[in-house]
Protein backbone atom coordinates (compact mmCIF):
# COMPACT_ATOMS: atom_id res chain seq x y z
CA UNK A 1 0.00 0.00 0.00
CA UNK A 2 1.63 3.45 -0.89
CA UNK A 3 1.38 6.59 1.26
CA UNK A 4 -0.36 10.12 -1.38
CA UNK A 5 3.85 10.69 -0.58
CA UNK A 6 4.95 8.20 -2.41
CA UNK A 7 2.24 7.97 -5.42
CA UNK A 8 3.50 11.64 -6.16
CA UNK A 9 6.82 11.04 -5.25
CA UNK A 10 6.63 8.52 -7.99
CA UNK A 11 4.33 9.76 -11.04
CA UNK A 12 6.37 13.08 -10.92
CA UNK A 13 9.74 11.07 -11.37
CA UNK A 14 10.96 12.88 -7.80
CA UNK A 15 10.19 16.49 -9.72
CA UNK A 16 8.03 17.51 -6.36
CA UNK A 17 11.73 17.01 -4.04
CA UNK A 18 13.67 19.92 -6.59
CA UNK A 19 12.28 22.92 -4.52
CA UNK A 20 12.82 21.27 -1.69
CA UNK A 21 16.23 19.89 -1.80
CA UNK A 22 16.64 24.08 -3.02
CA UNK A 23 15.52 25.14 -0.04
CA UNK A 24 17.48 22.43 2.23
CA UNK A 25 20.68 23.90 0.46
CA UNK A 26 20.52 26.86 0.90
CA UNK A 27 20.18 26.46 4.39
CA UNK A 28 23.60 24.08 4.27
CA UNK A 29 21.48 21.03 5.15
CA UNK A 30 21.80 19.14 1.33
CA UNK A 31 25.01 18.08 -0.24
CA UNK A 32 28.34 17.63 1.82
CA UNK A 33 30.53 21.34 1.76
CA UNK A 34 34.17 21.05 0.75
CA UNK A 35 36.27 21.10 3.69
CA UNK A 36 36.69 23.73 5.59
CA UNK A 37 40.22 24.26 4.88
CA UNK A 38 40.20 24.34 0.97
CA UNK A 39 37.55 27.23 1.05
CA UNK A 40 39.34 30.58 1.37
CA UNK A 41 36.24 32.72 3.19
CA UNK A 42 38.39 35.89 2.27
CA UNK A 43 38.18 35.35 -1.68
CA UNK A 44 36.36 38.17 -3.76
CA UNK A 45 33.18 38.62 -3.84
CA UNK A 46 31.21 40.27 -6.06
CA UNK A 47 28.76 43.49 -4.18
CA UNK A 48 25.11 43.00 -4.68
CA UNK A 49 25.54 46.14 -6.82
CA UNK A 50 27.70 47.97 -8.65
CA UNK A 51 29.29 50.79 -6.26
CA UNK A 52 32.35 53.27 -6.64
CA UNK A 53 33.58 52.51 -3.71
CA UNK A 54 35.54 49.05 -2.44
CA UNK A 55 37.55 49.73 0.76
CA UNK A 56 36.61 51.68 3.86
CA UNK A 57 38.41 53.02 6.92
CA UNK A 58 37.07 54.23 10.09
CA UNK A 59 38.84 57.02 11.76
CA UNK A 60 37.12 56.54 15.36
CA UNK A 61 37.71 59.32 17.46
CA UNK A 62 37.21 57.38 21.00
CA UNK A 63 35.88 59.18 23.87
CA UNK A 64 33.61 61.22 21.80
CA UNK A 65 33.87 64.26 20.55
CA UNK A 66 31.93 67.53 21.33
CA UNK A 67 29.66 68.31 18.23
CA UNK A 68 29.33 71.89 19.30
CA UNK A 69 32.90 72.35 19.26
CA UNK A 70 33.71 70.41 15.68
CA UNK A 71 30.70 70.50 12.87
CA UNK A 72 27.88 71.79 14.49
CA UNK A 73 28.05 75.79 15.06
CA UNK A 74 25.66 77.08 18.10
CA UNK A 75 25.12 80.95 18.18
CA UNK A 76 22.31 80.72 20.67
CA UNK A 77 24.50 78.49 22.34
CA UNK A 78 26.62 81.78 22.41
CA UNK A 79 24.24 84.12 23.13
CA UNK A 80 22.82 81.98 26.73
CA UNK A 81 26.33 81.34 27.56
CA UNK A 82 26.41 81.19 31.45
CA UNK A 83 22.35 80.22 32.02
CA UNK A 84 21.41 77.22 33.19
CA UNK A 85 19.95 74.72 31.42
CA UNK A 86 16.07 74.59 32.09
CA UNK A 87 15.13 72.67 29.24
CA UNK A 88 13.19 68.81 29.69
CA UNK A 89 15.78 66.86 28.29
CA UNK A 90 17.70 64.10 30.84
CA UNK A 91 21.46 65.48 30.60
CA UNK A 92 24.25 64.29 32.78
CA UNK A 93 25.49 60.50 33.24
CA UNK A 94 25.68 58.70 36.11
CA UNK A 95 25.11 61.54 38.88
CA UNK A 96 27.70 63.75 37.37
CA UNK A 97 27.06 67.64 38.17
CA UNK A 98 25.36 69.53 35.52
CA UNK A 99 27.08 73.32 35.52
CA UNK A 100 25.80 76.42 32.63
CA UNK A 101 25.60 76.26 29.20
CA UNK A 102 29.06 76.67 27.52
CA UNK A 103 29.63 78.67 24.36
CA UNK A 104 31.98 77.24 22.24
CA UNK A 105 35.33 78.72 22.51
CA UNK A 106 36.44 77.36 18.80
CA UNK A 107 35.92 80.03 16.15
CA UNK A 108 33.40 78.36 13.22
CA UNK A 109 33.76 79.71 9.64
CA UNK A 110 32.23 78.57 6.53
CA UNK A 111 35.12 76.81 4.54
CA UNK A 112 35.34 75.57 0.94
CA UNK A 113 33.17 76.58 -2.44
CA UNK A 114 30.77 75.11 -0.29
CA UNK A 115 30.82 77.54 2.93
CA UNK A 116 30.22 74.39 5.24
CA UNK A 117 31.12 75.46 8.67
CA UNK A 118 33.60 73.56 10.49
CA UNK A 119 35.66 74.55 13.81
CA UNK A 120 39.39 76.10 14.02
CA UNK A 121 40.13 73.01 15.04
CA UNK A 122 40.57 71.88 12.13
CA UNK A 123 42.69 73.96 9.94
CA UNK A 124 44.17 71.12 7.63
CA UNK A 125 40.92 69.03 7.33
CA UNK A 126 38.73 72.12 6.65
CA UNK A 127 40.29 72.48 3.47
CA UNK A 128 38.53 69.55 2.14
CA UNK A 129 34.96 70.86 3.30
CA UNK A 130 33.73 70.35 -0.20
CA UNK A 131 34.52 66.70 0.00
CA UNK A 132 33.22 66.24 4.02
CA UNK A 133 29.50 65.07 4.20
CA UNK A 134 28.28 65.59 7.72
CA UNK A 135 25.68 64.42 9.77
CA UNK A 136 25.03 66.61 12.36
CA UNK A 137 21.62 64.25 14.15
CA UNK A 138 23.34 61.63 14.87
CA UNK A 139 21.84 59.53 17.67
CA UNK A 140 22.93 56.33 19.72
CA UNK A 141 21.07 54.33 22.60
CA UNK A 142 23.51 54.38 25.35
CA UNK A 143 25.60 57.13 27.36
CA UNK A 144 28.42 54.70 27.99
CA UNK A 145 31.65 54.20 26.85
CA UNK A 146 32.19 50.28 26.53
CA UNK A 147 28.57 50.06 24.97
CA UNK A 148 29.07 53.08 23.02
CA UNK A 149 32.08 52.04 21.40
CA UNK A 150 30.03 48.47 20.89
CA UNK A 151 27.37 49.69 19.15
CA UNK A 152 29.42 51.96 16.57
CA UNK A 153 31.76 48.93 15.76
CA UNK A 154 29.13 46.56 15.81
CA UNK A 155 25.27 47.71 15.36
CA UNK A 156 24.54 46.40 19.00
CA UNK A 157 25.21 47.34 22.52
CA UNK A 158 26.08 43.67 23.35
CA UNK A 159 29.22 41.65 23.22
CA UNK A 160 29.66 38.77 21.03
CA UNK A 161 28.40 40.85 17.82
CA UNK A 162 30.24 40.92 14.41
CA UNK A 163 31.97 44.22 13.73
CA UNK A 164 31.71 46.03 11.10
CA UNK A 165 34.61 45.63 9.39
CA UNK A 166 33.62 42.04 9.54
CA UNK A 167 30.50 42.14 8.46
CA UNK A 168 32.07 43.90 5.50
CA UNK A 169 34.73 41.85 4.79
CA UNK A 170 32.17 38.94 4.85
CA UNK A 171 30.03 40.49 2.22
CA UNK A 172 32.96 41.58 -0.15
CA UNK A 173 35.81 39.15 0.93
CA UNK A 174 39.51 40.98 0.36
CA UNK A 175 41.53 42.72 -2.75
CA UNK A 176 44.68 40.76 -0.72
CA UNK A 177 45.97 37.64 0.15
CA UNK A 178 49.21 38.36 1.94
CA UNK A 179 47.48 40.52 4.52
CA UNK A 180 44.27 40.90 6.14
CA UNK A 181 41.03 41.95 5.29
CA UNK A 182 40.04 43.78 8.09
CA UNK A 183 42.92 46.07 9.83
CA UNK A 184 42.94 47.57 12.98
CA UNK A 185 45.24 49.86 14.84
CA UNK A 186 45.03 51.54 18.05
CA UNK A 187 46.09 53.91 20.30
CA UNK A 188 49.74 53.54 22.32
CA UNK A 189 47.68 55.04 25.31
CA UNK A 190 45.43 52.09 25.38
CA UNK A 191 42.92 50.46 23.17
CA UNK A 192 39.13 51.38 23.45
CA UNK A 193 36.66 50.28 26.63
CA UNK A 194 35.62 46.49 25.48
CA UNK A 195 39.20 45.76 23.77
CA UNK A 196 39.12 43.33 20.83
CA UNK A 197 35.13 43.09 21.38
CA UNK A 198 35.43 46.16 19.03
CA UNK A 199 37.08 44.18 16.16
CA UNK A 200 35.39 40.73 16.93
CA UNK A 201 33.85 38.48 14.33
CA UNK A 202 31.18 37.27 16.82
CA UNK A 203 29.94 34.39 15.77
CA UNK A 204 30.74 34.53 12.28
CA UNK A 205 34.21 32.17 11.43
CA UNK A 206 36.89 33.93 13.06
CA UNK A 207 38.45 34.70 9.39
CA UNK A 208 36.80 37.71 9.43
CA UNK A 209 38.04 39.54 12.83
CA UNK A 210 40.13 42.13 12.90
CA UNK A 211 43.92 41.78 13.00
CA UNK A 212 46.04 44.67 15.20
CA UNK A 213 48.65 45.86 14.01
CA UNK A 214 51.53 47.61 15.58
CA UNK A 215 52.34 51.37 13.71
CA UNK A 216 55.59 50.90 15.00
CA UNK A 217 58.27 48.50 14.94
CA UNK A 218 57.01 44.53 13.95
CA UNK A 219 53.18 44.79 12.98
CA UNK A 220 52.60 41.66 14.73
CA UNK A 221 54.51 40.15 17.52
CA UNK A 222 55.83 36.85 16.41
CA UNK A 223 55.45 37.36 12.73
CA UNK A 224 59.64 36.68 12.10
CA UNK A 225 60.91 33.51 11.68
CA UNK A 226 63.40 31.87 14.25
CA UNK A 227 66.95 33.04 13.30
CA UNK A 228 69.03 29.77 10.91
CA UNK A 229 65.16 28.96 9.33
CA UNK A 230 65.70 29.12 5.90
CA UNK A 231 62.63 29.81 3.32
CA UNK A 232 62.72 26.74 2.23
CA UNK A 233 62.61 25.15 5.52
CA UNK A 234 60.05 27.01 6.40
CA UNK A 235 57.88 26.26 3.43
CA UNK A 236 58.19 22.58 3.82
CA UNK A 237 57.17 22.67 7.38
CA UNK A 238 53.70 24.74 6.43
CA UNK A 239 53.38 22.10 3.61
CA UNK A 240 53.08 19.02 5.69
CA UNK A 241 50.97 21.15 8.44
CA UNK A 242 49.03 22.18 6.07
CA UNK A 243 48.07 18.44 5.03
CA UNK A 244 48.01 17.43 8.64
CA UNK A 245 45.38 20.30 9.08
CA UNK A 246 43.73 19.02 6.41
CA UNK A 247 43.13 15.36 7.08
CA UNK A 248 41.97 16.45 11.06
CA UNK A 249 39.49 19.05 9.45
CA UNK A 250 37.96 16.63 7.18
CA UNK A 251 36.18 15.16 10.17
CA UNK A 252 35.27 18.47 11.95
CA UNK A 253 34.08 20.47 9.04
CA UNK A 254 32.45 22.89 11.18
CA UNK A 255 34.63 23.67 13.09
CA UNK A 256 35.08 27.24 11.66
CA UNK A 257 37.75 28.19 14.16
CA UNK A 258 39.72 25.63 13.49
CA UNK A 259 39.47 26.06 9.79
CA UNK A 260 40.46 30.18 10.63
CA UNK A 261 43.35 28.83 12.49
CA UNK A 262 44.80 26.30 9.97
CA UNK A 263 44.22 29.18 7.11
CA UNK A 264 46.18 31.83 9.49
CA UNK A 265 49.42 30.14 9.31
CA UNK A 266 49.55 30.54 5.77
CA UNK A 267 48.66 33.75 5.96
CA UNK A 268 50.98 34.67 7.98
CA UNK A 269 54.06 33.00 6.68
CA UNK A 270 52.53 35.31 3.02
CA UNK A 271 52.68 38.26 5.70
CA UNK A 272 56.47 38.21 6.95
CA UNK A 273 57.11 40.23 3.62
CA UNK A 274 53.72 41.99 2.60
CA UNK A 275 53.44 42.92 6.62
CA UNK A 276 56.75 44.08 7.13
CA UNK A 277 57.05 46.48 4.26
CA UNK A 278 53.61 48.32 5.17
CA UNK A 279 54.89 49.67 8.58
CA UNK A 280 58.44 50.53 6.93
CA UNK A 281 58.36 54.27 6.34
CA UNK A 282 61.78 54.71 6.39
CA UNK A 283 62.18 54.98 2.65
CA UNK A 284 59.54 57.84 2.64
CA UNK A 285 60.83 60.93 1.53
CA UNK A 286 61.13 64.12 4.21
CA UNK A 287 58.28 65.94 2.57
CA UNK A 288 56.00 62.77 2.89
CA UNK A 289 57.12 62.53 6.79
CA UNK A 290 56.29 66.57 7.04
CA UNK A 291 53.03 66.13 5.73
CA UNK A 292 51.58 63.27 7.98
CA UNK A 293 53.36 64.85 10.98
CA UNK A 294 55.16 61.85 11.41
CA UNK A 295 58.37 63.93 12.94
CA UNK A 296 56.16 66.11 15.33
CA UNK A 297 56.42 64.67 18.59
CA UNK A 298 52.35 65.71 18.59
CA UNK A 299 51.23 63.77 15.55
CA UNK A 300 53.90 61.21 15.32
CA UNK A 301 51.79 58.01 16.13
CA UNK A 302 48.91 59.08 14.54
CA UNK A 303 50.36 60.26 11.12
CA UNK A 304 52.18 56.91 11.22
CA UNK A 305 49.36 54.82 11.23
CA UNK A 306 47.56 57.24 8.56
CA UNK A 307 50.72 56.90 6.44
CA UNK A 308 50.10 52.82 6.92
CA UNK A 309 46.59 52.94 6.18
CA UNK A 310 47.31 54.33 2.90
CA UNK A 311 50.04 51.93 2.53
CA UNK A 312 47.69 49.08 3.32
CA UNK A 313 44.79 50.54 0.85
CA UNK A 314 47.32 50.61 -1.71
CA UNK A 315 47.67 46.80 -1.72
CA UNK A 316 43.59 45.95 -1.33
CA UNK A 317 42.97 45.84 2.19
CA UNK A 318 39.57 46.05 2.45
CA UNK A 319 38.74 47.84 6.23
CA UNK A 320 40.70 49.66 8.59
CA UNK A 321 39.65 51.07 11.89
CA UNK A 322 42.07 53.82 13.42
CA UNK A 323 41.70 54.78 16.87
CA UNK A 324 42.17 58.00 18.08
CA UNK A 325 42.34 58.15 21.93
CA UNK A 326 42.78 55.14 24.09
CA UNK A 327 42.35 54.44 28.11
CA UNK A 328 40.13 57.30 29.58
CA UNK A 329 39.22 60.46 30.40
CA UNK A 330 41.98 62.92 29.49
CA UNK A 331 43.60 60.50 27.37
CA UNK A 332 40.90 60.03 25.31
CA UNK A 333 38.30 62.65 23.67
CA UNK A 334 36.43 62.58 26.90
CA UNK A 335 36.51 65.77 27.90
CA UNK A 336 35.08 65.70 31.10
CA UNK A 337 37.35 67.81 33.44
CA UNK A 338 38.36 69.92 30.32
CA UNK A 339 36.77 69.90 26.74
CA UNK A 340 38.85 72.93 25.57
CA UNK A 341 42.69 71.51 26.07
CA UNK A 342 41.25 67.53 25.55
CA UNK A 343 40.03 68.58 22.10
CA UNK A 344 42.75 71.07 20.91
CA UNK A 345 45.42 68.28 22.33
CA UNK A 346 43.26 65.09 20.43
CA UNK A 347 42.27 67.27 17.20
CA UNK A 348 46.13 68.79 17.03
CA UNK A 349 46.95 64.93 17.13
CA UNK A 350 44.79 63.73 14.00
CA UNK A 351 44.04 66.93 11.86
CA UNK A 352 47.42 67.34 9.98
CA UNK A 353 47.45 62.88 9.32
CA UNK A 354 44.09 62.98 8.21
CA UNK A 355 44.58 65.62 5.66
CA UNK A 356 47.43 64.18 4.56
CA UNK A 357 45.75 60.93 3.99
CA UNK A 358 42.87 62.39 2.27
CA UNK A 359 45.61 64.55 -0.01
CA UNK A 360 47.68 61.11 -0.89
CA UNK A 361 43.79 59.39 -1.88
CA UNK A 362 43.48 62.15 -4.06
CA UNK A 363 46.86 62.37 -5.91
CA UNK A 364 46.76 58.18 -5.93
CA UNK A 365 43.39 57.84 -7.58
CA UNK A 366 42.48 55.69 -4.25
CA UNK A 367 39.74 58.85 -3.72
CA UNK A 368 37.41 57.65 -6.18
CA UNK A 369 37.32 53.96 -4.55
CA UNK A 370 37.85 54.43 -0.41
CA UNK A 371 34.90 55.72 1.98
CA UNK A 372 36.11 57.57 5.27
CA UNK A 373 33.93 57.73 8.26
CA UNK A 374 35.14 59.92 10.77
CA UNK A 375 33.16 60.15 14.52
CA UNK A 376 33.16 58.94 18.30
CA UNK A 377 30.59 56.81 20.12
CA UNK A 378 28.14 59.40 20.86
CA UNK A 379 28.76 63.70 21.41
CA UNK A 380 28.75 65.95 24.42
CA UNK A 381 26.37 68.11 25.96
CA UNK A 382 26.09 72.12 25.30
CA UNK A 383 26.50 72.67 29.26
CA UNK A 384 29.51 72.78 31.01
CA UNK A 385 30.19 69.62 33.84
CA UNK A 386 29.39 71.97 36.83
CA UNK A 387 29.98 75.25 37.74
CA UNK A 388 33.13 77.26 36.15
CA UNK A 389 34.87 73.96 34.76
CA UNK A 390 35.00 73.27 30.83
CA UNK A 391 34.55 70.09 30.86
CA UNK A 392 31.35 68.66 28.76
CA UNK A 393 29.51 65.62 29.85
CA UNK A 394 28.32 62.88 27.14
CA UNK A 395 25.37 63.60 24.91
CA UNK A 396 23.95 60.57 22.41
CA UNK A 397 20.45 62.62 21.79
CA UNK A 398 22.16 64.66 18.55
CA UNK A 399 25.68 64.64 17.60
CA UNK A 400 28.31 65.00 14.72
CA UNK A 401 29.75 62.44 12.21
CA UNK A 402 30.98 62.67 8.27
CA UNK A 403 31.83 60.59 5.54
CA UNK A 404 33.55 61.45 2.62
CA UNK A 405 34.94 59.97 -0.67
CA UNK A 406 33.87 57.63 -3.24
CA UNK A 407 30.05 57.60 -3.78
CA UNK A 408 29.70 60.70 -0.96
CA UNK A 409 28.04 63.85 -1.91
CA UNK A 410 30.46 66.67 -0.06
CA UNK A 411 30.06 70.23 0.47
CA UNK A 412 26.51 69.65 3.02
CA UNK A 413 25.78 69.06 6.67
CA UNK A 414 22.52 66.73 6.74
CA UNK A 415 19.91 66.94 9.77
CA UNK A 416 20.02 69.09 12.55
CA UNK A 417 20.09 68.77 16.55
CA UNK A 418 17.99 71.73 18.48
CA UNK A 419 19.39 75.51 18.83
CA UNK A 420 21.54 74.48 21.69
CA UNK A 421 23.15 71.38 20.06
CA UNK A 422 21.76 69.03 22.86
CA UNK A 423 19.60 66.39 20.55
CA UNK A 424 18.54 65.75 17.10
CA UNK A 425 15.24 67.06 15.79
CA UNK A 426 15.48 67.10 12.33
CA UNK A 427 16.29 64.18 10.13
CA UNK A 428 17.59 62.43 13.38
CA UNK A 429 20.08 59.18 11.66
CA UNK A 430 20.84 56.22 14.20
CA UNK A 431 23.41 54.25 14.00
CA UNK A 432 22.02 51.42 12.38
CA UNK A 433 20.96 54.08 9.07
CA UNK A 434 24.56 54.77 9.21
CA UNK A 435 25.95 51.34 9.09
CA UNK A 436 23.19 50.98 5.92
CA UNK A 437 24.09 53.87 4.10
CA UNK A 438 28.04 52.62 4.38
CA UNK A 439 27.43 49.60 3.47
CA UNK A 440 25.24 51.21 0.49
CA UNK A 441 28.30 53.09 -0.69
CA UNK A 442 29.93 49.43 -0.65
CA UNK A 443 27.89 47.71 -3.06
CA UNK A 444 26.00 45.65 -0.14
CA UNK A 445 22.14 45.76 0.87
CA UNK A 446 22.01 45.34 4.30
CA UNK A 447 18.80 43.66 4.62
CA UNK A 448 20.42 40.88 2.30
CA UNK A 449 23.69 40.84 4.26
CA UNK A 450 22.49 38.38 6.59
CA UNK A 451 24.29 35.27 8.51
CA UNK A 452 22.23 32.63 9.81
CA UNK A 453 22.62 32.01 13.78
CA UNK A 454 20.49 31.18 16.43
CA UNK A 455 17.60 30.37 14.31
CA UNK A 456 17.70 33.62 12.58
CA UNK A 457 19.23 35.97 9.40
CA UNK A 458 21.15 37.89 11.73
CA UNK A 459 21.95 41.40 10.05
CA UNK A 460 24.52 44.15 11.70
CA UNK A 461 21.40 46.54 11.52
CA UNK A 462 19.31 44.77 13.31
CA UNK A 463 15.66 45.15 12.55
CA UNK A 464 16.32 49.07 11.40
CA UNK A 465 18.10 50.72 9.47
CA UNK A 466 17.55 52.90 6.42
CA UNK A 467 20.27 54.44 4.00
CA UNK A 468 20.32 58.15 4.10
CA UNK A 469 20.16 59.06 0.66
CA UNK A 470 21.44 62.38 1.17
CA UNK A 471 24.91 61.36 1.86
CA UNK A 472 25.00 59.70 -1.77
CA UNK A 473 26.77 61.30 -4.41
Amino acid sequence: MRTRRDFLWQTGGGFSSLALIDLLARDGFAFAPPPAASVNPLAPKDPHFAAKAKQAVFLFMNGAPSQVDTFDPKPELTRQNGKPYSGKLAVGSNGRPIGYLMQSPFEFKPRGKSGLPISDLFPHTSRFADDLCVIRSMQTDTAAHASGCLQMSSGSIFIGRPALGSWVTYGLGSGNESLPAFVVMTDPRGGPIGSASNWTAGYMPAAYQGTLFRSSGAPLLDLKPPAGASGATQRRSLDLLKELNAEHLRTHQQDNELAARAQSYELAYRMQTEAAAAVDLDRETPATRARYGIDDRLTADFGRKCLITRRLLEKGVRFIQLYSGGGHIEDTWDGHNDCITNHRLHAGETDRPIAALMEDLKATGLWDETLLLWGGEFGRTPTSEGVGKPGRDHDWHGFSMWLAGAGVKGGQAIGATDDLGFAAVDQPVHVSDLHATLLHLLGLDHTRLTYFYQGMNQRVTGVRGVVVKQVLA
